[in-house]
């Protein structure tokens, strides 16, 4: 009985995890959520049917997808992970009249406007001004950005990517990273640099610079020993990673007009704890020349709400 309150499904996937819940008819709240990891199926429709038996294998008829990667046609690649598919077999296989695809960072943004005032922290200075855009910026496997426009009593998403961006480094030390960077790619996007294996890359070229033997490290590796001050090379590393996003900010800030405004998503930020308050960010995002008073008004929000992205997406039956 309590499996068949189920109508709808909806799904987060990144280039790690895959979050899945559920919706009761007529409701909007994310129930049974569970995260499943990308690495231990094969594509969309095989771990969205390990969820549904993990749940009785409720009678969903219709399902909410965002996905890490860009939504241009039937077929889609996640960008970070292995997973391709066909929207609409994966739509047959599980027996769905409906299956709509968004961007992840489109469903977060969606889910901004329905964040509680503790599932948030504000880092720095300024202050929102209403009816003007809201920015989203996060780092996880990749770089997620986008944005909410005010249109009327409500909002349009953005559905862009713009993690790839090029990267334009600020101070000499990053115009080094940037040079052993060239070394492997022709086109140095900041997802190269801010993200999970971005983090990476910056403590293996801070190392390649200064001769340093570098062991490998994963991002949270990487992380801690930067928190806690223990390695010099992943203290650097990890004070750019901050800066690096700190700049992105700011540019989707002044791209946007997003006064309302920045938000910082993804896994890597909110994990930092109040350790990112004190990092490069907030300088570097108003490091910006002329503009420097223009962003200084400007309020950045950590946004550290659970699993936020399911409630976005669970708007996205709706047509955006």
């Amino acid at each position: 009985m309590a499996a068949a309150r189920f109508t709808r499904l909806v799904a987060d996937i990144g280039g790690t995890n895959a979050r899945f819940a559920l919706l009761s008819e007529g409701s909007e709240t994310p129930q049974q959520e569970s995260t499943l990891q990308c690495a231990d199926f094969a594509d969309l429709g095989a771990a969205a049917a390990a969820y549904l038996a993990s749940q009785g294998n409720p009678p969903v008829k219709e399902a909410a997808v965002a996905a890490a990667t860009p939504i241009t046609s039937d077929r889609i690649k996640l960008t970070n992970n292995d997973w391709t598919f066909s929207v609409e077999q994966t739509r047959t296989m599980l027996g769905l009249d409906r299956l709509v695809m968004v961007n992840d960072f489109t469903a977060l943004a969606l889910s901004l406007p329905l964040l509680a005032s503790d599932e948030y922290r504000q880092v720095g200075g300024g202050a929102p001004v209403a009816n003007t855009p809201i920015a989203l910026i996060g780092a996880g496997t990749g770089l997620g950005v986008s944005g909410l426009v005010p249109a009327g009593d409500g909002w349009i998403p953005i559905q862009g990517e713009g993690g790839h961006t090029a990267f334009s480094p600020i101070t000499p030390r990053e115009i080094e990273v940037l040079r052993v960077m060239w070394q492997t790619y022709d086109h140095v996007s900041t997802e190269r640099l801010a993200s999970g294996p971005g983090l990476v890359a910056l403590r293996d070229s801070l190392a390649a610079i200064d001769g340093v033997a570098a062991p490998p490290l994963a991002p949270e590796d990487i992380a801690r020993r930067g928190r806690d001050g223990t390695d010099a090379i992943c203290r650097e590393a990890l004070e750019m990673f901050c800066g690096i996003l700190g700049s992105a900010a700011a540019n989707l800030c002044v791209t946007l007009g997003a006064r309302n405004g920045v938000y910082i998503g993804g896994g890597i930020v909110p994990s930092l704890g109040d350790w990112f308050d004190r990092s490069p960010f907030r300088a570097r995002f108003e490091h910006k020349g002329r503009f420097r008073s223009y962003v200084a008004a400007v309020p950045t929000y950590v946004i550290t709400a659970r699993n936020p992205a399911l409630r976005g997406v669970a708007r996205a039956f709706t047509p955006l």
